[in-house]
């Protein structure tokens, strides 16, 4: 289990993206208590952090926010990628070359060379992850197949802001506590909040198997 969380603000925000971003993520460091971390583009005023438990590359090679070898992407990821060893097996026989055993790294080499669409349909595992195009400059909410890792997201003050749970966005200036009523009626006939609800108004789930 790990934790994620970002920001893409707006340009006429006042505050940090980095600074909440960070904030944010310190609100999850009980899904990642080992490491830490934070990517920032000043220029497109974006900020990816990220609360890692260290499972599969206990390395530094581990360490997120990650880069894409060739620099396009820049991800925030939770979860675990089954089928990773595999995939780079399939990359390396195409000239990718990996500088360490994350399947992180994989996952970014494969959509560096596929496509995230491609990409996706060849991943197996669990996971959610945020992940910033700077060539097309696009950020994109991934959830997966079977939504066991959660992914929450906000318009707040005109700023996009996602993360692994709830709490997170209290750091976040301006943000609505307002109590969602359908969702409040959903959990009361279903012991649960199913997505696209949560019980907040300003905050949505990504749904399962979905791209936002």
């Amino acid at each position: 289990m790990c934790g994620i969380a970002g920001i893409l603000a707006n340009s006429t925000w006042h505050h940090d993206p980095a600074d909440v971003a960070r904030a944010m993520a310190f609100r999850l460091q009980h899904r990642g208590p080992d490491d830490q971390g934070w990517w920032v583009d000043s220029d497109a005023r974006i900020a990816l952090a990220h609360r890692r438990l260290e499972v599969i590359d206990t390395t530094l090679g581990g360490h997120q926010p990650k880069l894409s070898p060739g620099g396009r992407y820049a991800i925030t990821f939770n979860g675990e990628m089954y089928n990773f060893p595999e995939l780079r097996v399939e990359l390396e026989q195409l000239g990718v070359t990996f500088s360490t055993d994350s399947d992180t790294e994989v996952l970014l080499a494969a959509i560096e060379q596929w496509g995230l669409e491609s990409a996706l349909g060849r991943a197996v595992g669990m996971f959610a992850f945020a992940i910033w195009d700077r060539q097309q400059r696009r950020l994109s909410l991934v959830r997966d197949r079977a939504g066991e890792k959660p992914l929450y997201y906000g318009l707040i003050a005109g700023c996009l802001v996602f993360a692994s749970e709830l709490k997170a966005f209290q750091e976040m200036p301006g943000f609505d506590r307002r109590i969602d009523h359908a969702a409040l009626r959903l959990y009361l006939q279903r012991a649960c909040v199913p997505a696209p609800f949560s019980i907040f108004e300003s905050i949505r789930k990504v749904l399962p198997g979905h791209v936002l």
